[in-house]
């Protein structure tokens, strides 16, 4: 497809995979931020969404001056500050999500990405998908509602299912125009560095606020709290997301999203490890379902 540059399959996917693992930590590090805060809700959950915002935002600030800011359309500008006001409303609702259903059911629901993407780029760029991989994202995206659906049982972190899972749904709609609002800002003419600088601190912007406006404040947790707070910034954001805002400039914008597809098993695994979250076998399924459709979509291409 035109405008994407000519970087080697092996890089590309090799970026993908270590951003794969970098978001699946996201969200048991909120969970490990929950525990040691003795916190659920919107409230807390709009503090660890501003303070890994504008975390991520601070470290990398000092690549500004790298960037060739008067060089810069009025457009590509335009779509960064877009995809910042996506990315703050992405986890304002996911991470909220997380409060009241299970990392297994949180994560798959808010990957279904692919299937937002794949209709956005049929339409914005005018992407045609083939027949094995409309197949492959139907099968996966099969998958994934198994998951969902199989959140059923109560629990600390299951007290509101439903809510939760809608929460994380719409934050998949949120990242998916996040994800195609900063593949146009990079086309017309934005770095990467650049990019998410705009994007994480627009984002931060309007989330710190937030917390203030709810009557909850920013100081007196546990300081596990901001350790977990930080390394979300570093690892799940900074390594994460940037990972595929670069991949994203590269191949196919649903490509990117159906390897997405692999966090929840990642993040579910952890969330065993971590809190001895056993998944029901209907999970299980879905997730080796949620596998085969991304490989024959990825094989596909």
């Amino acid at each position: 497809m035109q405008g994407f540059s000519s970087a080697s399959p092996g890089l590309i996917w090799g970026v993908v995979i270590v951003g794969v693992m970098a978001i699946s930590v996201g969200s048991i590090l909120v969970r490990l931020a929950l525990n040691a805060a003795d916190q659920s809700g919107i409230g807390f959950s709009l503090v660890m969404a501003a303070i890994r915002l504008t975390g991520a935002s601070l470290i990398v600030l000092p690549t500004a001056l790298k960037v060739q800011w008067r060089s810069l359309s009025f457009q590509a500008f335009s779509y960064a500050v877009a995809a910042g006001c996506c990315l703050a409303f992405h986890f304002a609702t996911w991470i909220t999500s997380l409060s009241y259903t299970s990392i297994a059911a949180s994560t798959t629901l808010v990957t279904t990405t692919p299937i937002w993407v794949a209709i956005l780029s049929r339409f914005w760029l005018k992407e045609k998908l083939s027949s094995l991989k409309i197949i492959g994202i139907g099968i996966a995206f099969l998958g994934g509602i198994m998951i969902g659906l199989s959140d059923t049982q109560g629990g600390d972190f299951y007290s509101n299912p439903f809510l939760g899972n809608s929460l994380a749904l719409i934050g998949a709609w949120a990242v998916s125009f996040y994800l195609m609002f900063g593949r146009e800002a990079q086309q017309r003419g934005f770095s990467l560095g650049g990019y998410v600088i705009v994007a994480y601190t627009v984002a931060s912007m309007i989330l710190l606020p937030l917390p203030l406006m709810l009557g909850v404040g920013y100081t007196d947790y546990p300081a596990k709290v901001y350790l977990y707070l930080l390394l979300m910034a570093i690892v799940p954001q900074l390594v994460g997301h940037t990972s595929f805002n670069w991949a994203i400039n590269q191949i196919s914008p649903t490509l990117v999203t159906l390897a997405i597809l692999l966090e929840p098993i990642g993040a579910s695994f952890l969330g065993y490890l971590c809190f001895n979250e056993v998944p029901p076998l209907a999970v299980l399924i879905g997730g080796i379902i949620v596998l085969t459709g991304v490989a024959i979509a990825v094989i596909n291409s």
